[in-house]
């Protein structure tokens, strides 16, 4: 259609398309901007629009050189595409457009969405090879005239772009057929710019994309690459710098960006400057000279990228060794651009904010206010200046809500008196691109600092301790911590001490962000859970009459009632299998066998009835045990109760887990239109119930979610899109695995397992064990021909699944899903970790926006954004491992620790917390942190009062008063747990449900309960102590005196063992 250079986006799947062509209009957006287009015309036609009849666009021939037309941002904004040489005429009932024969095909498919939207009919032209299109262009005057006079005009107004000079012989000879034809010719490009100022929420993803490009690229691209070049003294070219810039934006994969290549361009050449030649302008060029970084110089670097055809800009200034004047312009600078950002909000006019940056200068520096540029920056979006939004004086423009702006500030000609010639004449710059939202800005090019520690460098160290203390002084500023010295002999050191100065920063703001969430009461955190049904409700028969009818005197198991009769007293008594504690058999040596049954009652530990139950003042039966000759019987018996026990329990606790699900929207199936993405023999996990043989599936994204099916009727599940919080995609690496993995907002039933992470996943390769017992050659030709089949197979299944996360990413992409903000997240496994998360050692991952572990259940998914700060314990000289807590903003949830972390990771993980902004700190021993979050929720204040995270700083307190015990309160090494809160915990089992996902936690579970109730010696030897001080066989007092030292040695010897060790990895 059009070179990329020139602005053409690619249109995402799913849109309608020519047949066998390329491009896809989106109809949705097309119809919607459509109306807007006429909406607009027709509030606006007096004012904006030159009271035209018609507006004709003419889109030029497609060019290599960047430029900004709004005749190629209607079509681009419109239809997703720049349409070179297409010449388009709106008419208040048709739509001309004249093009070629295949642009023509192309929007064949738009005239049913035109008709729909507004009732227009679209008239094709289509001009053929060897045409001057001349014929064409009579017929659509004569349309223009026939048009104005059905509305009762005798002469017609036609809108044109008066600025756009015609290119080529079509647009020439379309000028002048316009000229020649009498009509009143007006320029409607202020219509247009009020067209695209109010940007939809598409428009803004876009240009917050474009923005996460243009950040990522200044911060690490731009300032890493600067700070290499000056620690290390090279040579380099401005117009070096600006060609590996352009680079990197053209790749975006360079800066971790995962951002397709074909959606991205710049919007201009990237701008290096320095050496004292500046120019402020955007259309500035970065010359052949060679970058000037000596002491007092200034570098102005400018990026901004484009997104879908979208802009973004940023802008930052550079001091090196700077003098106190230059220190003194920069604060300025950045107090005038905040104002200016504080000024755009919805009603105020843009020359409002441009006089908000003048009065801070006049108030700060008065001398500089001439230098001051005469433009705070203007409107962005398609157009890199959008010519209606100009940020200025004289603009009485109104800011409103969807707007985009460029906010470009900057001094020019200042003067440096102390520095040498070149640095004589210095300017600064500063840019970001700012969206105007219903309550405040969204600066969405903030992430790379405009601070002035941030960006102002010092290498002269022994001068500046050399200067006098009056001369510092004299700027009237206080002394700024400059960045990190980059010229020195270690750089690890200086990377530390870059990395320190941010955390310092990232310390402040999350204390104040902790301070005004503690003030408004945001970590409350509910407990949303329902209460299960109890033993108490849940009855055998209701009548009498139900029983079954008497056989012998025996236990009797009613399975269909899910009852146990015993024999009492001559009577069957029936019990409910709930009521029922733990059941067991033992065979003395008369061959006589006990059946022996314990009951829940109120009072005992754990019991699932409560004291206040409404059945007060009843007489409940604790246990019983009865005696048989026939062992066989007996074990059948018990063997019946367990089993009848645990199907009982299994299916309360799957009805407990159903009752707390949030209920989930409907799945609506892919129809003929749009059918549904697939793919093929996939295993889950957790995986089904049922004892048959597992079978794989097949995972299928339809309209609105995902189903995963088998063959079986009664093995699918479905996952909502609205109901999915992260999806990560992982290929099989160093894993046996390839699984796309999806982490819920909400809890689903997979089976009858209650999760909220759900994996579908293949094995790439095949678990085969070699029983030949021979050592295979590695040079044997089968060994290399089935490795060669497995790196195969791998490569295939990879490919697969990156296909179909592709394809339901371009699914994702389109309008109805953007608030849902969905996108396949994959692991970087460069900066993994092993560690011990819950109880066996895994490899941990960081993703772009989370922290996970895949592979391993029970999983583990971190988001990062819920992450309050991180400590890492146990960090010394000498310690092979640490430990990783994670505290959550939430401070009603448990902290997440990270066991047995090796040392060796330590600097890997301390520069991604850092990258990802967040705060860490490290500490020599683990931490209660129970009791920690405990005291800050009972008391906030004093926790903010008292600097509120930083106790955690070593620093901090080690140069504080190292003997304060005050300081220590609260902090026990983890294994060091208070015992009443362990004890409430277990206590509060008030419910039939257990957990029981496997056998062996049954069977461990049937003992535990049986060592709950008297064993057969404890009830012989509380006999015997009865009877003994029944018969008054009392001991001497010299034995007693003796039992008692005894115990008392005992105690003390349990006590003195019982020093703090560390805790077992979980």
């Amino acid at each position: 259609m059009a070179d990329h250079r020139n602005g053409s986006a690619q249109g995402s799947n799913g849109k309608a398309s020519a047949a066998g062509s390329a491009y896809a209009i989106d109809l949705n957006t097309f119809q919607t901007r459509l109306k807007t287009l006429y909406k607009h015309w027709d509030e606006s036609r007096t004012d904006l629009w030159g009271s035209s009849d018609a507006i004709a666009v003419a889109c030029p021939p497609p060019s290599e050189d960047l430029r900004y037309l709004k005749s190629t941002a209607l079509f681009l904004w419109m239809l997703g595409f720049e349409f070179p040489e297409t010449i388009m005429v709106f008419t208040k009932e048709q739509i001309h457009i004249l093009c070629s024969q295949k642009k023509a095909s192309i929007l064949e498919s738009v005239k049913k969405p035109a008709r729909e939207s507004v009732g227009v009919e679209i008239v094709l032209h289509v001009k053929p090879k060897n045409d001057d299109g001349a014929s064409l262009m009579d017929a659509i005057i004569r349309a223009i005239r026939t048009q104005s006079k059905s509305d009762g005009h005798d002469s017609s107004t036609v809108g044109h772009i008066a600025r756009e000079e015609p290119e080529g012989k079509l647009l020439d000879l379309w000028a002048e057929k316009l000229k020649s034809s009498k009509f009143n010719l007006s320029d409607v490009a202020n219509g247009f710019s009020a067209l695209f100022a109010a940007k939809s929420i598409e428009e803004i993803t876009s240009i917050k994309r474009a923005a996460y490009l243009t950040t990522n690229v200044m911060k690490n691209f731009v300032v890493a690459k600067l700070e290499n070049v000056i620690d290390e003294e090279k040579k380099i070219l401005h117009s070096t710098l600006m060609e590996e810039t352009e680079k990197v934006i053209l790749e975006p994969s360079k800066v971790n960006c995962k951002l397709k290549a074909d959606n991205v361009d710049i919007c201009y050449p990237p701008i290096f400057q320095s050496g004292g030649k500046f120019d402020l302008r955007p259309s500035a060029v970065s010359n052949d000279e060679a970058l000037y970084y000596e002491t007092a110089s200034v570098i102005i670097c400018a990026v901004g990228a484009r997104y879908k055809s979208y802009c973004s800009n940023i802008a930052r200034t550079f001091l090196i060794d700077a003098e106190p004047i230059q220190s003194k312009a920069y604060e300025v600078l950045l107090k005038a651009h905040e104002a200016v950002i504080g000024s755009l909000k919805p009603g105020n006019k843009l020359s409002a904010a441009y006089l908000a940056a003048v009065s801070v200068v006049e108030k700060e520096a008065p001398d500089m206010v001439s230098c001051l540029t005469k433009s705070a920056g203007t409107g962005i979006g398609i157009e890199f200046r959008e010519s209606g939004l100009n940020i200025n004086a004289k603009n009485d423009q109104i800011v409103k809500e969807g707007m985009t702006f460029n906010v470009s500030l900057g001094f020019q000609n200042l003067q440096c008196e102390n520095s040498k010639s070149k640095n004589k004449v210095f300017a600064l710059l500063l840019a970001d691109t700012v969206i105007i939202n219903k309550d405040k800005s969204d600066v969405v090019t903030s992430v790379s600092s405009k601070a002035l520690k941030d960006v102002a460098y010092s290498f002269n160290e022994d001068e500046e301790e050399e200067k006098p203390k009056s001369k510092a002084d004299h700027s009237g500023t206080e002394h700024l911590a400059s960045k990190t010295t980059l010229r020195s002999d270690n750089h690890e050191i200086s990377k530390e001490e870059l990395r320190r100065q941010h955390q310092a920063e990232l310390a402040r703001q999350k204390n104040e962000e902790t301070a005004r969430r503690l003030a408004g009461g945001g970590n409350e955190a509910g407990d949303n859970r329902s209460s299960s049904r109890s033993s108490a409700d849940l009855v055998a028969y209701k009548n009498i009459n139900d029983l079954p009818p008497p056989r012998e005197m025996m236990i009797q198991i009613d399975q269909k009632n899910e009852a146990v009769l015993l024999p009492i007293n001559g009577s069957m008594v029936p019990f409910h299998v709930a009521f029922i504690r733990t059941v067991s058999s033992q065979q003395d040596t008369n061959r006589n066998c006990y059946v022996r049954i314990i009951f829940n009652v109120p009072g005992t530990p754990f019991s699932s009835l409560d004291t206040n139950m409404k059945f007060q003042g009843s007489i409940y039966l604790k246990e019983a045990s009865f005696r048989s000759k026939d062992s066989r019987h007996i074990s059948e018996v018990v063997q019946s109760i367990k089993t009848l026990r645990r199907q009982v329990v299994a299916r309360e606790s799957e009805r407990a887990e159903r009752a707390t699900l949030v209920t989930q929207e409907k799945l609506q199936l892919a129809n003929n239109r749009f059918k549904p993405i697939r793919l093929p023999d996939l295993w889950i996990r957790p995986p089904f119930g049922g004892r048959g043989r597992k079978i794989p599936g097949t995972l299928e994204a339809h309209v609105n979610g995902f189903r995963y099916s088998t063959t079986r009727s009664d093995e699918r599940v479905d996952v909502m899109f609205a109901n999915i919080k992260h999806a990560f995609f992982q290929p099989a690496e160093n894993e046996m695995i390839t699984l796309l993995h999806f982490h819920l907002h909400n809890h689903i039933m997979v089976g009858n397992k209650k999760t909220k992470d759900v994996q579908f996943y293949v094995e790439v390769m095949d678990m085969v064990q070699n029983v030949g017992g021979g050592k295979r050659s590695a040079y044997d030709p089968d060994e290399l021909e089935e490795e060669q089949r497995e790196r195969e197979r791998k490569n295939k299944i990879n490919v697969e699944f990156q296909s179909f996360v592709n394809r339901v990413n371009d699914l994702w992409g389109q309008p109805q899903f953007n608030g849902l903000d969905l996108e396949f997240d994959q692991p970087l496994r460069e900066l993994g970790f092993p560690g011990v998360p819950h109880k066996s050692s895994v490899f941990i991952v960081p993703t772009s926006a989370c922290l996970v572990e895949l592979i391993e259940t029970p999983f583990l998914v971190v988001t990062l954004s819920e992450i309050e700060i991180v400590n890492l314990e146990r960090v010394g000289l000498g310690q092979k491992n640490f430990d990783m807590t994670i505290v959550f903003k939430d401070f009603k949830r448990d902290v997440l620790r990270i066991d047995s972390i090796p040392s060796t990771s330590l600097d890997g993980i301390k520069e991604w917390l850092d990258t990802t902004d967040i705060k860490y700190y490290e500490s020599r021993l683990n931490l209660n942190w129970r009791q920690i979050l405990k005291t800050i929720t009972d008391d906030p204040q004093s926790f903010i009062e008292g600097g509120g995270w930083e106790f955690l700083n070593l620093e901090a307190t080690d140069s504080e008063s190292e003997g304060s015990e005050e300081s220590d309160k609260g902090y026990e090494p983890s294994d060091v747990e208070p015992e009443s809160d362990s004890e409430e915990e277990d206590s509060e089992s008030a419910s039939l449900v257990e957990s029981e996902d496997d056998e062996e936690e049954e069977d461990s579970e049937e003992d535990s309960e049986e060592e709950a109730g008297k064993t057969w010696e404890e009830l012989e030897r509380e006999a015997s102590n009865a009877d003994r001080e029944k018969g008054n066989e009392s001991d001497s007092e010299e034995d007693r005196k003796r039992r008692k030292a005894k115990t008392n040695q005992r105690s003390r010897g349990h006590l003195s063992s019982s020093a703090p060790k560390r805790t077992k990895l979980r």
